[in-house]
């Protein structure tokens, strides 16, 4: 698998890793994630195999792309800028490529798409309509991160402490995270009504996420799908897999 680095829309040095040859299908990975999750710990990487050139980005702030602390780093939205940045990088024109993501990923495919991302396909799993929409800060997450940041205590045992656990077993960097979490942005309703590019929308049927059908009801071509699993497991799940290979040969 290559590793290579790329240039942010600012110049941050990001990473990024591919693997295959053929048509390119660029994903984005979750939140705490990296690319190498997504060819690793999802069957994503079987798409090689395919006759894809599977392109997997570290978003900035999390695997092996920088991590700055500097608020000024995260402007809002910076997320799709480094997308469309890579994008550009590749020199993939409009249809020439697709793109999926899951759980972040797929809030920031959608912002790449309001944004003027023209993927042939594109891949939204993951995701319910209140994340991508709705207000993009709280929850346990962002406690669970101020309160690292900070030094303050954390209740054992509590959610939050099953974050933390999460942070460390990955590595990550809470500083960098808290900004990556500050830096999203919400797609209005009416910004999603005119996503014109055909888009699988796929959730587990055990993830709170819930909504995911309304996300999907309000795209202008997309399909929707259920398949087995909480929004981890749903992740690996192999009707995932053979879902998004029915939506991407239908081209």
């Amino acid at each position: 698998m290559d590793v290579y680095r790329f240039a942010g829309r600012d110049g941050v040095e990001l990473a990024c890793r591919q693997t295959g040859s053929g048509r390119p299908l660029v994903l984005l990975h979750g939140f705490m994630g990296a690319g190498s999750h997504m060819l690793d710990y999802g069957r994503f990487g079987g798409f090689a195999e395919q006759g894809y050139r599977v392109i997997a980005q570290d978003l900035r702030g999390h695997g092996d792309s920088a991590k700055p602390h500097d608020p000024a780093a995260y402007p809002p939205d910076v997320l799709a800028d480094d997308g469309l940045a890579l994008v550009g990088h590749l020199g993939l024109g409009d249809g020439d490529y697709d793109l999926g993501g899951y759980s972040l990923g797929g809030r920031i495919v959608v912002r790449m798409l309001v944004r003027g991302a023209r993927p042939g396909r594109a891949i939204v799993a993951g995701q319910g309509l209140a994340k991508v929409s709705g207000p993009q800060g709280g929850g346990v997450n962002q406690r669970a991160l101020t309160a690292l940041v900070g030094g303050a205590a954390i209740e054992p045992d509590s959610p939050d402490a099953r974050i933390t656990h999460w942070i460390s077993e990955f590595g990550a960097d809470p500083v960098a995270l808290l900004h990556v979490m500050n830096s999203l942005v919400p797609t209005p309703e009416d910004a999603l009504r005119r996503i014109a590019t055909p888009t699988l929308v796929a959730i587990g049927d055990k993830d709170e996420r819930s909504d995911a059908d309304e996300l999907a009801a309000l795209l202008r071509d997309a399909q929707f799908v259920r398949v087995p699993g909480d929004h981890g497991s749903a992740f690996a799940a192999p009707e995932l897999t053979a879902a998004i290979t029915a939506f991407l040969a239908e081209r």
